[in-house]
C-alpha cells in the first residue's frame, strides 16, 4: 500500500521537475535574447543618458563589452548643463572611432560608482573607463551627500558587489563598513542589509556565515539581472532610436576649443555672485580652514574605496577631475598656494595606483571652464574633457 502511494506520487515529482526545468529553460532563453539584443543596439543605447541605464546593468555591461565604446561614470555635470558638447553627444557619431556611453546623474559620487564598477566585475578586465570627479566630493567634510547618496543607490549593483566574485574580503569588508553608515539606503533590503553586516564584521565566523548565505544571496541577484533585463528589453523595443550614422574625421582640438571658449567666457562674467555669496565672501574660511575640512572629507575614502574597486577589477581607468572653481575661492579668502595642496592630495592618490589622471589645474581660475563655482562644465570645459578623452582612448595620454 505504502509502496503503491509512493509510485503514485512519483509522476507528481516528476511532472514539477519537468516544469521547473521548461520554467529555467524559457528564462534562459529570454535572458539570452535580452543580451543579444542589447549588444545589437549599444550604438542606440551608448550615448543616451536614461534611467535604467544608470540604476540598472544591463546596458552599462553591453558598453563595458562593446569594443568601440568607453564607459564614462560621472555626476551632475552629465545633465544639469545641457550643452551639446557634453561628451555622450560630442562622441554619439563615433567621430574619432569610439562612442562614450555616459552613466550618472545629479548627486552621485565615488561610493556610488564604485558599486557600478564592482558589480561589472570581470566585464571591465583590461577595458578603458573614465570617471569624472568633481572636487566638491573631497573638500566637503561631514554626511552632507546622504540623501544624494540615497537618491543614486542601487539595491541591484549593491548586491552584484555583495555576491559577486569580483571582489576579495577586504576590500568587500570596507566598502560594507562605508554603505552601512547609511542604513536608510537598506531599509528595504533587509537581506542585503544582513550580508553587509557579515561583511563588515571580518569576524571568520561572520565570514563563515556569509558563506553559507551567498546561495541565497546569489539567487536573489540573479532574479534581479533577470528583472533587469527585461526592463532592458522592454525600453528596447518601446524607446529604441535608430543608431547614428558614424563618420570618422580628423579633429582640430585647439579650434574646437577656441570656437566655444569666446561665448562662454563672456556668458560667466555677465553672471553676478549672489549676494549671499559676497557676504560669506567676506567673512571667508582661511586657508587653514580650508585644508582641515579637506582633510575631514570623508570623499577622500570613498575615492580611494572606488580605486582599489578599478585595481581589483583590472580596469584601465583615468581620472578625468574638475577644477577648483578659483575665483570663487579666492572672494573667500582661500589662498591658490592652498588649493595647491588638494591637487597634490588627488594627484599622489590617483598615482599611488599608476592610473591616469587630468586635473585640468591650470583652468582653476578660468571663469570659462565652470559654470560659476559650481562643478558644472561650460561648452569649454566638456571641449577639453573630451579632447582628453580622445587622448585616453588612442592611447596619447601620459601613463602618469
Amino acid at each position: 500500500m505504502e509502496r503503491a502511494q509512493g509510485r503514485q506520487g512519483m509522476p507528481h515529482l516528476f511532472s514539477g521537475l519537468t516544469a521547473s526545468c521548461l520554467v529555467g529553460a524559457v528564462l534562459a532563453g529570454a535572458e539570452l535574447v535580452a543580451v543579444h539584443l542589447e549588444q545589437a543596439t549599444i550604438l542606440s543605447t551608448a550615448p543616451e543618458l536614461f534611467s535604467l541605464k544608470n540604476q540598472g546593468l544591463a546596458f552599462q555591461r553591453a558598453a563595458a563589452r562593446a569594443a568601440y565604446v568607453l564607459p564614462f561614470y560621472g555626476s551632475s555635470e552629465l545633465t544639469a548643463v545641457r550643452v551639446p558638447e557634453r561628451a555622450h553627444i560630442f562622441f554619439r557619431t563615433a567621430p574619432t572611432g569610439f562612442q562614450v556611453s555616459a552613466v550618472g546623474k545629479g548627486g552621485a559620487n565615488s561610493l556610488i560608482i564604485l558599486q557600478k564598477i564592482a558589480a561589472l566585475g570581470s566585464d571591465l578586465r583590461g577595458k578603458k573607463v573614465a570617471i569624472s570627479l568633481s572636487p566638491g566630493w573631497l573638500l566637503t567634510p561631514g554626511s552632507w551627500w546622504l540623501e544624494w547618496y540615497r537618491g543614486n543607490f542601487s539595491p541591484m549593483a549593491a548586491s552584484e558587489m555583495a555576491f559577486g566574485t569580483a571582489l576579495d574580503f577586504e576590500l568587500k569588508r570596507d566598502i560594507a563598513s562605508r554603505m552601512l553608515e547609511f542604513p536608510s539606503t537598506l531599509k528595504n533590503s533587509p537581506f542585503l542589509e544582513c550580508a553587509l553586516k557579515l561583511l563588515a564584521s571580518g569576524h571568520w565566523r561572520d565570514r563563515v556565515m556569509f558563506c553559507i548565505l551567498w546561495p541565497v544571496g546569489k539567487a536573489q541577484t540573479t532574479i534581479l539581472e533577470l528583472q533587469d533585463h527585461f526592463a532592458a528589453l522592454n525600453y528596447i523595443r518601446l524607446k529604441i532610436k535608430s543608431a547614428p550614422s558614424g563618420r570618422l574625421e580628423t579633429l582640430d582640438w585647439p579650434k574646437l576649443i577656441a570656437s566655444v571658449g569666446g561665448v562662454n567666457a563672456t556668458d560667466a562674467v555677465k553672471v553676478p555672485i549672489a549676494s549671499s555669496v559676497k557676504e560669506e565672501a567676506k567673512r571667508g574660511p582661511s586657508d587653514v580652514t580650508f585644508k582641515n575640512d579637506m582633510n575631514a572629507s570623508p570623499g577622500w575614502i570613498n575615492l580611494e574605496l572606488l580605486l582599489r574597486t578599478l585595481a581589483r577589477v583590472q580596469a584601465q581607468p583615468v581620472v578625468l577631475s574638475m577644477p577648483i572653481p578659483g575665483n570663487f575661492y579666492d572672494q573667500k579668502g582661500v589662498s591658490r598656494s592652498a588649493r595647491e595642496d588638494y591637487y597634490l592630495k588627488l594627484r599622489t592618490l590617483v598615482q599611488s595606483y599608476h592610473f591616469r589622471l587630468v586635473e585640468f589645474k591650470e583652468h582653476d581660475e578660468d571663469p570659462a571652464f565652470l559654470y560659476l563655482h559650481k562643478s558644472h562644465l561650460t561648452a569649454k570645459g566638456w571641449m577639453y574633457y573630451n579632447r582628453a578623452l580622445d587622448d585616453f582612448y588612442h592611447d596619447r595620454l601620459p601613463q602618469r
